[in-house]
């Protein structure tokens, strides 16, 4: 039964919250990481700005395995 509610609660996580944050992150990421080859300081915010943009991906991992919020 954990594992159904935790599928529920990663599916509200994924339609609610990860699409806004990928969005946001999407934007700034075209505009960092070319800019990262010039200034090598801006691959750390680059790859931050990546890891919110694969934010849906690990959601609905998540909710396929049924995994718990921790």
């Amino acid at each position: 039964m954990a594992n159904v509610l935790n599928s529920i609660i990663w599916l509200i996580i994924l339609i609610l919250i990860s699409f806004f944050v990928a969005g946001f992150c999407a934007g700034f990421y075209i505009l960092v990481h070319p800019l990262s080859v010039c200034i090598p300081p801006l691959s750390g915010l680059a790859d931050l700005l990546l890891s919110g943009v694969q934010f849906p991906h690990y959601c609905a991992e998540k909710m396929m395995t049924g995994g718990s919020l921790s």
